[in-house]
This record gives C-alpha cells, sequence and structure tokens, in this order.
C-alpha cells in the first residue's frame, strides 16, 4: 500500500486536486461508478491526460480504510517537465542533446535501474508515456539511487508527439531493436539525438518504430539473444558517451 501522504482519496479532494493542475501517476476510480460529480470528473482527468482505471470495490476497500467514494488517486512522486520545456532547456545547454524515449517499461526496478544509468551517461531527459510507462513510486526513486530527483522526466500521453517534436527541432531518432541488420557501433551518436528503448516483452512498438530514423541492434554472442533492458539501455548509452569522449 503507498504511504498516505502520497495518495488522495474521495470525490471533492481529487477533484480539487485535478483542477489545480496537480501532478498524479494514476488514477483509480471503482467499478460501476454513476453521477454527474464522476462524469465531471472524468471528463477533466480525460483531458489533461491523466491515466486512470476501474477496479473493483473491494481492492479500493483494500487500498483505503476511509470513506474513498470511489476514487483513489496517486500522487506523482517527481515533478514531471513538459517534454518541449526539457528539449528547449537542453538546447540552451547543448547543441546535441540526448534524450530516452521509453516504450512500454513498466517495471519500476527497471526503470530506475535506467535512470540511474541515464543521468550517469549525462542524458538530458527522460520521456515515457503517461499510460503503460512505469510508476515513478519508491521503488524506482530507490533503484536509481536518487537519479530520478535529478533528472529531467516527461510523461505524454503517447510518445508519437514528441517523435514527431523532436524530428521537426532537427533529432535523429534511433531505435535499439534487433529488427535491424545494423549495428549499434555504426550509429552516428555525435548528432542531436532521441532514442528509444522498447520493453523486453514486445520491444519498441510499430507505431514508433516506423517513425525512427536509425534502426540498430546490440550484437549478441551468446545464446540468450537477449538482454535486461537495464542493461541494454546502459550499453546504448555508454556507446553514445564513448563517441561523444572523442
Amino acid at each position: 500500500m503507498e504511504e498516505k501522504q502520497h495518495y488522495l482519496y474521495g470525490m471533492h479532494p481529487v477533484e480539487e486536486a485535478v483542477r489545480q493542475g496537480r501532478k498524479f501517476e494514476k488514477i483509480l476510480f471503482k467499478q460501476g461508478l454513476e453521477g454527474e460529480q464522476f462524469r465531471t470528473l472524468l471528463s477533466e482527468v480525460e483531458k489533461q491526460g491523466i491515466p486512470y482505471q476501474f477496479v473493483p470495490g473491494e481492492k479500493m476497500n483494500y487500498l483505503v480504510k476511509g470513506a474513498h467514494q470511489g476514487v483513489i488517486a496517486y500522487m506523482a512522486r517527481i515533478d514531471y517537465v513538459e517534454f518541449e520545456t526539457m528539449v528547449e532547456n537542453a538546447l540552451k545547454k547543448s547543441s546535441n542533446p540526448v534524450f530516452l524515449m521509453l516504450d512500454g517499461v513498466s517495471d519500476v526496478r527497471n526503470f530506475g535501474a535506467i535512470a540511474r544509468s541515464a543521468e550517469c551517461a549525462g542524458i538530458d531527459g527522460i520521456i515515457l508515456p503517461a499510460k503503460g510507462g512505469a510508476a515513478i513510486n519508491a521503488d524506482a526513486i530507490k533503484t536509481s539511487a536518487g537519479a530520478l530527483l535529478r533528472i529531467p522526466t516527461s510523461k505524454v500521453t503517447n510518445l508519437r508527439i514528441p517523435v514527431f517534436y523532436l524530428k521537426e527541432a532537427g533529432f535523429q531518432i534511433v531505435a535499439a531493436t534487433e529488427k535491424s541488420e545494423s549495428l549499434l557501433y555504426d550509429v552516428d551518436f555525435s548528432k542531436p539525438t532521441a532514442i528509444v528503448m522498447g520493453s523486453e516483452g514486445t520491444g519498441i512498438s510499430s507505431s514508433i518504430l516506423s517513425q525512427c530514423d536509425v534502426k540498430a541492434k546490440i550484437p549478441m554472442m551468446g545464446e540468450i539473444g537477449s538482454l535486461n533492458v537495464s542493461v541494454a539501455c546502459a550499453v546504448v548509452m555508454y556507446e553514445c558517451v564513448r563517441q561523444r569522449m572523442k
């Protein structure tokens, strides 16, 4: 169960927090919830792109012992950055920033380990989807060794939005995927770059992969043929570091 200070419950408190623009990891609604106040709240949640899901009342009663009225909202543990602001700030510091985009990486410990490597590698920011992306909770922050409190992180409703934005801004979009004959070491990472990594199970979604400018794979010499996603991210990011240190 989440620590109390990191969630709200009850229709009015959650509605007020949403209207104030507070940041949320997700909002839970009780299955079968009805009423005008609920419909108004749901409309605003959808408008702001806040992740939400419907769950059985039994689960909500387990999570919260008080009068939750069918709604529980988990507060964001960090201050997310608008991805346009992230890009603008990075371009003020460097002519060739590097961003990491995570498509479907949902395990919080993997995500924390990725963020730790990203901060060490000097990555300028992490972009992940609001739905399907890992929650930034206590486990993620702990696994990241605090990196998630330092590295700019943005959540977006759809990863295609930052892909298009970054391409227009002159970035190359590099997909790390086994669905390529080119090797990671053939990629020119000296340019402004966004690295896209997918989940271990399904990889990068076809809709995102089709928009990538470069596709490259990590060479595999053993029989297993795959790496943990946090290790794969580190391999790719540090090839970028190696090239930029020349």
